[in-house]
């Protein structure tokens, strides 16, 4: 598949599924990149095999636009290995901080769930500290209130 072939299948899987101007943008961004990777020294071939299948692409680039954030498989076929120590790193921190975006409803109710869960953990700890001094505290209390009165009738 050569570069025209790539962004043919990009526009036609993208077509219908997001507004007109992002399939532009989009159409010339990937442009852009494979023309910068080939300047590096990259054969287009390799870029494109880089980037996987184009509906695999637009799919992503329709999950990120509706925010469904759907799980995709993408690089179908594609050779992982051909990535250097340092793109797979950026891949992974992309995909890392694409989580951590409180973007949906199911992230928030799980964000909020983590604090309640947090909120619990520390009443329950802190009531179960108190049940464990309160058997020594009460003594010690009425030993310390006892000492109080007899010191105050001897003066």
């Amino acid at each position: 598949m050569n570069r025209e072939e790539f962004l043919a299948g990009l526009k036609t899987a993208l077509n219908g599924n997001i507004d007109s101007a992002l399939v532009q943008e989009n159409l010339e961004y990937y442009n852009q990149y494979i023309m910068e990777e080939m300047q590096k020294g990259k054969s287009e071939q390799e870029v494109i095999q880089m980037l996987g299948e184009p509906w695999i692409l637009a799919r992503t680039i329709i999950d990120a636009c509706d925010g469904t954030d759907r799980e995709t498989v993408y690089e179908a076929g594609g050779n992982t290995d051909s990535y250097t120590k340092q793109e797979r790193k950026e891949r992974v921190e992309s995909s890392v901080a694409g989580l951590l975006r409180m973007d949906t409803w199911w992230k928030k109710l799980l964000g909020l769930l983590v604090v309640v869960m947090i909120v619990l953990l520390i009443v329950s700890i802190v009531t179960g500290l108190v049940r464990l001094m309160l058997p020594l505290i009460v003594p010690v209390a009425m030993v310390a209130l006892l000492i109080r009165l007899i010191g105050n009738r001897k003066s």
